[in-house]
Formats: C-alpha cells, structure tokens, sequence
C-alpha cells in the first residue's frame, strides 16, 4: 500500500459505517478516525506513530466488512509495509486494549458505546487469565490503551476536527521513517 493508497482507502470512509449494523457507533469511521487522530496529538503529540495509529485503526472495517471481528488484524496488515510494525502492533491491539480495560477496570465496561459494548462481545469479553498475561508482556501494552481510550472518547458526531488533508504530512513521515 503506498500513502495516496491509504487516504484514498480513509477517504472512502466517509460515509462508511463499521459493518455492527444497527448496534453499530453512530459515527462513520472517517470522521471518528479523524476524531481519534486529533484526540491522540492533543495526548501524545510528538508521538506521530501513535497518532497515525488512531487515524487507520478502523480501516479494516472497509476493507474487509465480512470480517468486523478480525478488522484489527486486517487494518494492522494492510498497513504493516508502509507504517511499520509499531503502527501495525497498535492498530491490531485497539481490539485486544478494549477487552483488557474491561477486564482491570470495573467502571470502563459503563462506559462503552452502545456499538463497543455489541462489538465486546463479539470480541471475547474480557481476558482470560492467559490473554491477559500475554497482553502485559507485550511493550506496546501503554500505548495501546491510549489508543483504546482514544478510539472510545472518538464518537462524537458532527465533532470540529482537522480533515483528511491535515493528517496526509504526518502519515508521509511515519512512511519515510519505515522505509
């Protein structure tokens, strides 16, 4: 995937909806990609992996709808070649990071989305013993769950952000340091 690849692919997503149906987020995924993107440089913004990670997280849902699930895995493949493995690793870990929160956190399962709290349980739940141990060895574990809680706070409709064209100079560097 080059980058023109890659916003066109975010740009499609426009009005493009995660494939949950009616218990799905009531946000299309560019604008809540958008949203996250703009969350994560206000948290972490000199941290332009993390931010691009919040900004493809959720492609996978348009690149393969049959597969809402697995959308981690798909998004994190496709982009692996051109952002590199941290941006890959977090962007397949947004799934995982939410079934983490609610299995340390008691009060993160409350606050869900009607489409994330559907989507959990298609997802697993939460960690088993096993899952969750597996998930702490992991170096990437922080910074998933800024991603996580990012991804979660990200579903305001109509919410002011910076478009597309805003992120393309911070999806190009993030490319040029993973060549």
């Amino acid at each position: 995937m080059t980058v023109d690849e890659l916003i066109d692919v975010l740009a499609s997503c426009e009005d493009f909806y995660d494939s949950l149906g009616d218990d799905g987020d009531p946000i299309p995924i560019l604008p809540h990609s958008l949203q996250c993107a703009a969350r994560l440089s206000e948290v972490v913004p000199n941290d332009d992996e993390l931010i691009v990670a919040g900004l493809v997280h959720d492609i996978g849902h348009r690149l393969h709808p049959s597969h809402p699930v697995e959308h981690g895995r798909v998004a994190a493949d496709a982009v692996r070649g051109l952002l590199g493995e941290r941006v890959a690793a977090l962007v397949e870990l947004h799934v995982t990071a939410k079934r983490y929160l609610v299995t340390v956190d008691d009060t993160y399962r409350d606050a869900l989305s009607t489409g994330s709290t559907a989507s959990l349980v298609r997802q697993g739940g939460a960690l088993d013993d096993a899952e969750r141990a597996e998930l702490e060895r992991r170096p990437e574990l922080a910074d998933a769950l800024t991603l996580r809680r990012a991804d979660e706070a990200a579903k305001v409709p109509g919410a002011a952000v910076p478009g597309l064209d805003h992120w393309r100079p911070v999806v190009e560097r993030v490319a040029r340091r993973n060549r």
